[in-house]
């Protein structure tokens, strides 16, 4: 924990009520403008006080089937111009400058779709909460940024800790090792070929059939420190596959199509009808349910980074190889 913690917003303290809740007539969205280009400025100061000038995408996650924000989701999640349309370079542990980090912030505030935390180790971070809360931690006081959000119209508090310190997730940290890598490959000598999903961003991932030809393509492909799962190949009897759709629940729809790419789509039971109907060219397919007592996947683990040291939070639950 950084020991000089800020709540930075442009509600001033004094508009609160006993409880202390924010009782003024501040709109908490987004005014796309010079507010918002006050905090900016004022998160730009900060990191300049604290000697920062890159930061870490910690825990990045992009808006799923339900939104949380006051402001409906913009194509692209507010990332576009920042990262590829796949997403490649927005990983846990991807290091950006300050002035990407600032868009990045620019997009939460605007409820853009896109959120993450942004850190650099054990010196700053800056978190951003519902309804224009800011959060940002040092180790050094940032007199100067305080007093320059101050001019801006901004009212920066000293506060114990951020409500958005990571919290530590259930399960266990396992290491997609070497060890990892030879339980698959004999299971893909046994079985023929696995399915492999990616999670690289918090919610969102890509989907890899792993035979015994291509394993060591897609393993060199993953994205850096993402989540791990394996599961039973594809069918190709898919009279069976729309007889495993469950009587209701979220699942997610594999699907191959006839030049070998895989694509997926959630659903609950009252899109059953739709995704069914996104068989009708497919080669193989499987459906995964998505709720935790259901879902049993074959293998589960977190990637290190290239020195073998795992640092992403992820976690995993158990799976049926162990």
């Amino acid at each position: 924990m950084l020991p000089h913690v800020y709540r930075v917003t442009k509600y001033d303290p004094a508009d609160r009520d006993e409880r202390g809740h924010y009782v003024g007539g501040e709109d908490s969205m987004s005014d796309h403008g010079p507010v918002e280009a006050a905090y900016l400025a004022a998160l730009a100061a900060f990191a300049h006080d604290t000697g920062v000038e890159r930061l870490d995408i910690r825990e990045p996650e992009v808006a799923g089937l339900a939104n949380f924000g006051l402001e409906a989701p913009v194509d692209g999640y507010g990332l576009a111009g920042l990262f590829p349309p796949d997403l490649s370079g927005y990983h846990d542990g991807a290091q950006v400058p300050v002035t990407v980090g600032l868009e990045l912030v620019r997009a939460m505030l605007r409820d853009n779709g896109a959120w993450c935390r942004l850190e650099v180790e054990d010196r700053f971070f800056v978190h951003v909460g519902y309804d224009q809360y800011v959060y940002v931690g040092s180790v050094v006081p940032c007199e100067r940024a305080q007093a320059l959000a101050r001019e801006l119209g901004l009212f920066p508090e000293r506060i114990d800790a951020s409500p958005y310190e990571p919290e530590t997730e259930s399960g266990e940290q396992r290491l997609a090792d070497d060890d990892f890598w030879a339980a698959v490959s004999l299971k893909i000598s046994r079985e023929g070929a696995l399915l492999l999903q990616e999670c690289y961003v918090g919610n969102a991932s890509r989907w890899h059939r792993l035979t015994c030809a291509d394993i060591d393509r897609v393993r060199a492909r993953l994205t850096p420190r993402a989540r791990l799962t394996v599961w039973p190949d594809l069918s190709t009897d898919l009279e069976a596959v729309v007889a495993a759709f469950p009587e209701d629940g979220l699942v997610e729809l594999l699907w191959q199509d006839p030049a070998g790419h895989i694509t997926s789509r959630i659903g609950d039971e009252e899109q059953f009808a739709e995704l069914v109907a996104l068989l009708v060219h497919a080669r193989a397919a499987a459906v995964i349910p998505l709720t935790v007592d259901d879902r049993h996947p074959l293998f589960a683990a977190v990637l290190p980074d290239t020195d073998g040291v795992l640092r992403a939070r992820w976690r995993t639950e158990p799976t049926s190889s162990e």
